[in-house]
């Protein structure tokens, strides 16, 4: 048995980590940070899940370089710039930067976001590097910091308190609104822990959890050059174990996941898209994942339009197999779509429309064609995604 309990200020929480940002000159707005950190008291064991983007930017080549589990205690955040498609020169930038760090490291960490195409601004970000204080706990410019086009920021921390007294923290802050596409949702976000976790279980644990919730979600179908799931664990508490754990972690990056969603550019609800009976697992994840990134669904969603024409479609377009005299289609538990009730009446359309105006529900496929079952999520695409992305660069 163990408890968790809900901690505000984020990494803060954590013993032995410390964390702050500020403008170093990136963004125009000089009261929003554009450069961050993140620092351990002791080398940490590290592993991270990154973007399945082929032109992946060069911080991921980069920390791939200390291979799948490493040690660190330094991490380094800018905004504004990807440091994406920059070839050697973009290598050898983060390099030069990260040699300039007016602390001892071990295999220091750079992660970045913004803009593709561009070097970095290297004077300006070593020039914030050394107005930084590495001995603030701030964890609140760090989330702020690392925003793109994020309405609020997202942290996290939660004490888990075990059966035999001991007990640990783990706290995450993370950015992510656009460009989130279930394959290594596009974000960033960095996960810290005081937990004495062994070397053995910690890659497991990140890729189950960021399965479970990272890659579970969708704003808009497209997948990122710079996603990045980082977790840093210092074992300062002395204090772990596995199976709470694993929980704490679960609900820590699956909480984040729906803050992207909420968050997601110009979104107004979250959607559940549930497929069962399907012939098996992967193939109700396809369909699930399909749905989830449907523009035509995603507009319905902003429209508050039942038309389940649209869920059908998607499903029988994803290459699954699928028969129209089996599947049954619910928004939250209203029967919306079955071979015997295809057409929606008024009272059921009325009903319909209802529930779509709420700011989160769930539609529920069911084939009836097998035990496969998968739940991705989703959000509406409104007005305000087009003007955002448009102007993201203006």
């Amino acid at each position: 048995m163990f408890e968790m309990i809900s901690l505000k200020n984020g990494l803060d929480n954590v013993k032995g980590f410390y964390s702050g940002g500020l403008n170093c000159g990136l963004r125009p707005n000089s009261e929003q940070g554009d450069l961050s950190f993140i620092r351990s008291e002791v080398p940490c064991l590290t592993t991270a899940t990154y973007t399945t983007n082929r032109f992946c930017a060069a911080p991921i080549k980069h920390a791939k370089e200390y291979g799948d589990i490493f040690e660190s205690d330094f991490v380094l955040i800018n905004a504004k710039n990807a440091n994406a498609m920059t070839g050697e020169k973009g290598l050898e930038d983060i390099k030069d930067i990260l040699s300039k760090t007016p602390i001892e490291t071990k295999n220091p960490i750079m992660s970045s976001t913004g803009v593709i195409g561009y070097r970095l601004p290297k004077d300006k970000i070593i020039d914030g590097l050394n107005r930084l204080d590495f001995n603030t706990k701030d964890s609140n410019a760090l989330a702020t910091s690392i925003m793109t086009t994020d309405r609020f920021k997202k942290e996290i921390c939660f004490r888990v308190n075990l059966e035999d007294g001991t007990s640990f923290m783990v706290a995450a802050v993370a950015k992510g609104a656009g460009m989130i596409n279930p394959a290594m949702a596009t974000m960033l976000c960095f996960i810290v822990t005081d937990a004495d976790i062994p070397k053995d279980d910690i890659n497991e644990l990140l890729n189950v959890a960021v399965d479970d919730s990272f890659n579970k979600i969708s704003v808009d179908g497209d997948t990122s050059t710079n996603d990045t799931a980082l977790l840093m664990a210092n074992g300062e508490s002395g204090a772990y174990n596995k199976e709470a754990f694993k929980v704490a972690l679960k609900r820590l990056t699956f909480e984040l996941a729906m803050m992207m969603l909420r968050d997601g550019e110009g979104s107004n609800k979250v959607v559940a898209f549930e497929v069962t009976g399907a012939k098996n697992n992967e193939e109700a994840a396809k369909a699930a994942i399909n749905l989830s990134n449907s523009l035509l669904v995603k507009t319905a969603l902003f429209g508050q339009d039942p038309n389940w024409g649209r869920i059908a479609s998607t499903i029988g377009a994803s290459g699954i197999e699928c028969d129209e005299e089996k599947l049954v289609i619910y928004y939250d538990n209203l029967l919306i779509y079955s071979s015997e009730y295809p057409e929606l009446d008024k009272d059921r359309e009325d009903k319909a429309y209802k529930i779509m105006s709420k700011d989160s529900f769930k539609i529920k496929c069911n084939l009836g064609l097998g035990d496969g079952s998968y739940m991705a999520y989703g959000c509406d695409l409104s007005y305000e995604y087009v003007k955002i992305n448009a102007e993201y660069r203006t």
